[in-house]
């Protein structure tokens, strides 16, 4: 298949950097989002940048509100939020045109089972995963503030895509072990909720290790349950999963002048469970911690940190302020 035509279902931050690449290296791109970001880019083009200096205007968009746009796409990129994966499969099965290939760049592990169950049979369905994180900044500009590169299946047709994108800030790269991949950055992402508690940005939040030390806590838990469930995680960046709480719990002279420099996070990013609360969105925390919560209860095992950070932010997606550093680590670790 020539897969000439590419369509973003769920263009938000992430969405509309990724496609917005594409877009940028020459590849047909066309967007469905929410009507704020449309209006934005029809006004002011769609602008992007990373950590590293890069930028790039498209300054011609194809930006809809509505998911009729799903018929002309040879792939169909999902990055609705987790809770919306069940509608967006609807969508897709409605408007898409059958055999079209989807690819799932969201959070969690477990929406591709919510696209298979919702598409039939009728689409061919692979896991992708993003490794960093996008910030609206307003006016059509999105922001990449940190480093990483776009996972996804391999599969003849994705690496036909990869060539096609080739290299830039939304290059994609290969594997056939995605779904360790998954447990890997869901490991990684437990720090978004710490982020959204603190109510600072993500290198703010970083430098401060009595939040890094309930992450690293969440991180340990999770680490214990995937053995116990005979789940290896992937390797995410330069770090291999089992290492990932002892970095994050480094003393602060060591973690802020060794590990965090080489993750090369700029001062504009923040999590995308922080953005959820900011906009008064429900956040993914079911489809990030809320997973280990789940996988616990399917063990009979105990989940009291993750448990507990769902419980706070829960009460943050209803309004309760953030937390300073010893606060929530008293809150959720309790010393």
């Amino acid at each position: 298949m020539a897969a000439d035509r590419i369509a973003v279902l769920g263009a938000g931050s992430v969405g509309c950097f990724i496609g917005g690449a594409w877009a940028a290296a020459g590849l047909p791109v066309s967007f469905i989002g929410r009507p704020r970001i449309a209006h934005d880019i029809r006004e002011r083009g769609l602008t992007l940048s990373d950590y590293s200096g890069w930028e790039a205007r498209v300054p011609a968009v194809d930006f809809a509100c509505v998911p009729a746009a799903l018929a002309d796409a040879d792939i169909i990129i999902v990055t609705v939020k987790s809770g919306a994966t069940g509608d967006a499969a609807r969508e897709i099965a409605e408007h898409g045109r059958e055999g079209a290939l989807v690819i799932s760049f969201q959070n969690g592990v477990s929406n591709l089972e919510v696209l298979e169950r919702g598409l039939g049979g009728r689409f061919r369905i692979v896991r992708g995963m993003v490794p960093f994180n996008v910030a609206y900044l307003g006016d059509g500009r999105f922001h990449k503030g940190v480093a990483g590169d776009l996972w996804v299946e391999r599969r003849a047709e994705t690496e036909a895509l990869a060539r096609r994108v080739g290299g830039g800030p939304a290059e994609l790269r290969l594997s056939t072990d995605m779904l360790g991949l998954a447990w890997g950055k869901l490991l990684i992402n437990l720090n978004n909720a710490v982020s959204a508690l603190s109510g600072r940005t993500l290198i703010e939040e970083l430098s401060q290790r009595d939040y890094r030390r309930v992450v690293a806590a969440s991180q340990r838990e999770g680490l214990r349950l995937l053995r116990r469930a005979g789940i290896r995680p992937g390797k995410i960046g330069p770090a291999p999963p089992a290492l990932l709480p002892t970095i994050i719990g480094a003393p602060d002279w060591l973690f802020n002048n060794v590990f965090l420099n080489a993750w090369k996070i700029d001062s504009k990013a923040r999590s995308s469970m922080a953005d959820d609360l900011a906009a008064g969105r429900t956040t993914e925390v079911d489809h990030i911690n809320g997973e280990l919560v789940a996988l616990a209860e399917r063990l009979g095992a105990d989940a009291s940190i993750n448990r507990k950070i769902v419980e706070l932010i829960r009460k943050a997606e209803a309004g309760a302020p953030s937390w300073a550093p010893d606060a929530l680590r008293l809150e959720v670790l309790g010393r």
